[in-house]
């Protein structure tokens, strides 16, 4: 060839293709990328009318108030805080900052699909450990540690699936990970989950070495559209990190959104108690319809269609699309009979029920 060619792990992969787009002529519905049923916290949209006045300056590399303010939230260290574009940049620079050529990082079967993309761009191996209906199994994972091992990514809540790890099972898997194995627990749905049996990981990250649990303000905060993300981590963790992330990954618009949001309690229940509500009577309504759905203690459900042509997930898709209702299809995940979607207002919950009724030829009343 006599042009520049990528090398041959990227040249293999395929782009992610999130779903985002319908013809704009009509309304849509966006419950295909998990983003808040509200839109920001009101606290949030007031302070981005300030912003443009500093817009020609550089934000802080490391936003210190906005650190603070998470540790006062949270009862964390603001020190170990590292800050991005998004958790998505956290991830990838996980990957280029401890795994090289050869070696290995582990994620589950159905774990995010940025996991295994971001350790081939680092020039890894990815290894996926099977989960057993639907959730991570932490025999798995060990079961597959070996001398190449690097990392080990772990979702918790696990998205695309919506399950969970309870405290105790995480806490089984990084006692059977030996010292020089990162442990990222990725709690990007955190805020959601009501379990009593739960821990979205700063807990290990305060006692051991070996652990950075990330986090992001895309999901419960609905901030998607300013792409910031953070993680909670040892020293020489978050050091490496700096190393190799972009400076000014937090822009100054999305940590000043951040800070206010942050102090939205009313927001902030507000959204978990309507997700509390509308996620079950969702889940409990396709079951009626004669659909499977995953148990889910996010914002979002993988619901499971008839395989028989006509009534499958991906007809399922284009239906609801044609009327202007995003979901995600599964078969970048290996379940092709799977439709995600998150959870809306209840309205637009309402008439995604509807509508798959609709497409099913089933009728229901509310």
């Amino acid at each position: 060839m006599n042009y520049p060619t990528p090398r041959s792990t990227i040249a293999e992969m395929v782009r992610y293709q999130p779903n985002l787009s319908v013809n704009k002529s009509q309304r849509v519905i966006r419950l295909s990328a998990n983003e808040g049923a509200f839109g920001p916290s009101p606290k949030a949209k007031a302070v981005l009318t300030n912003i443009g006045e500093n817009m020609h300056w550089y934000p802080e590399e490391e936003p210190l108030a906005l650190a603070e303010a998470l540790g006062k939230k949270y009862n964390l260290d603001p020190s170990k805080m590292v800050f991005g574009c998004g958790s998505d940049e956290l991830i990838m620079s996980i990957c280029q900052a401890f795994i090289g050529p050869d070696d290995e990082a582990i994620h589950s079967e159905y774990g995010f699909v940025m996991y295994p993309m971001s350790i081939k761009v680092a020039g890894g191996r990815p290894i996926s450990a099977p989960d057993v209906n639907y959730k991570v199994d932490v025999d798995a994972i060990l079961e597959r540690i070996t001398d190449r091992t690097r990392v080990v990514f772990l979702a918790n809540p696990n998205n695309p699936t919506g399950s969970y790890l309870s405290r105790t099972e995480v806490n089984k898997l990084h006692r059977g990970l030996p010292n020089n194995i990162l442990l990222v627990i990725d709690s990007a749905y955190a805020e959601f989950v009501v379990r009593n049996d739960y821990s979205d990981g700063s807990e290990l990250v305060d006692n051991f070495d070996n652990v950075i649990m990330l986090r992001t303000f895309s999901k419960l905060y609905a901030m998607a559209g300013l792409r910031l993300g953070w993680g909670y981590g040892p020293a020489h963790v978050t050091d490496a990190l700096h190393v190799v992330k972009q400076p000014f990954g937090a822009n100054r618009a999305a940590v000043e959104a951040a800070i206010a949001a942050i102090d939205d309690q009313e927001f902030i229940d507000k959204s978990v108690e309507h997700n509390l509500i509308w996620q079950p009577w969702t889940a409990a309504e396709f079951e009626k319809l004669g659909l499977k759905c995953l148990p889910s203690v996010t914002n979002f459900l993988m619901v499971k269609f008839p395989q028989e042509l006509g009534s499958s997930a991906e007809d399922a898709s284009k239906y609801l699309s044609d009327r202007g209702i995003l979901t995600r299809g599964m078969s970048g995940y290996g379940a092709p009979e799977y439709l995600r979607l998150s959870i809306g207002t209840e309205e637009e919950m309402r008439t995604v029920v509807n509508t798959v009724a609709e497409f099913l030829g089933r009728v229901r009343t509310d």
